[in-house]
């Protein structure tokens, strides 16, 4: 089949959208649509003369019943500025494909994430790895602030000045935070990218990183709109049963009247 345009991913096309407060998000490139996930999946008939009712149908299918490949059919490829410690918990997701600044090559710029003083919290004590609902008052979050900006500024200027005396940059850039901003080119298949976002877009996940999933998921829904509304219906929107609980709803529903689709879940 022909090269697929989309005419609101055309629209966006090394747009940068802004993330935090220098970041940003910047739609590259991108290969495949909805046409190219339900040509996959009817690869006998190719596009044929389908409607887009049977297509937004198959693609529910699809993603409904995890069937994935079709999905991967789909490519998008991403500029991203982002702070370094975001980049670390991005690089988790080990299927894509990217290439990211250099400190060996370059002078790293002079250029740190200031968290907005609102998204100051105090360690959750329920989820050891995250930040509570409790702030700080004005006094406490002033001293914070204070404390960011003094660390940040001074390691820069021991990088600068390790630089000037001729240290190679590949060393002296050990000394600076993970607040530093790093961008890099970032490539993922669409079904790849639907489970990064299920993750990242998830209240339990990083603040900072939620906002660049966010950005990300209203491009995707550009490039591939029945894909992205099937995803958030059964993936966003769904929930996920152990056989107990699978065992106990059907008990319970086995007299009702059920949509089709339930009734295949929980009435194999």
């Amino acid at each position: 089949m022909p090269h697929t345009v989309v005419r609101e991913a055309e629209a966006i096309l090394d747009e940068s959208f802004p993330v935090l407060d220098k970041g940003f998000v910047r739609l590259v490139d991108y290969m495949g649509s909805d046409e190219r996930i339900v040509a996959s999946a009817r690869v006998s008939y190719g596009k044929g003369t389908k409607s887009v009712r049977e297509d937004r149908g198959l693609i529910n299918y699809l993603m409904r019943n995890s069937h994935t490949s079709p999905f991967e059919q789909v490519v998008l490829t991403f500029h991203v500025k982002l702070p370094i410690f975001v980049a670390r918990q991005w690089v988790r997701h080990r299927t894509a494909r990217l290439n990211e600044l250099s400190g060996r090559y370059s002078v790293l710029k002079q250029e740190f994430y200031e968290p907005a003083a609102d998204t100051l919290r105090t360690q959750s004590q329920v989820n050891k790895q995250g930040r509570s609902d409790e702030t700080f008052n004005s006094k406490e979050t002033g001293e914070i602030m204070g404390l960011l900006e003094e660390g940040r500024e001074s390691d820069y200027e021991r990088y600068s000045a390790m630089l000037e005396k001729g240290l190679a940059r590949e060393v002296a850039r050990v000394v600076l935070p993970l607040s530093l901003y790093t961008e890099w080119y970032w490539q993922m298949d669409l079904n790849n990218l639907f489970h990064f976002l299920e993750l990242r877009l998830h209240p339990h996940a990083q603040y900072e990183i939620r906002q660049y999933a966010k950005v990300m998921a209203d491009i995707v829904s550009k490039v591939a709109p029945m894909a992205f509304e099937a995803f958030q219906e059964h993936r966003l929107g769904g929930v996920a049963l152990s056989e107990k609980s699978a065992d106990w709803l059907r008990e319970r529903l086995a007299e009702e009247e059920l949509p089709k689709e339930l009734k295949e879940k929980l009435f194999p």
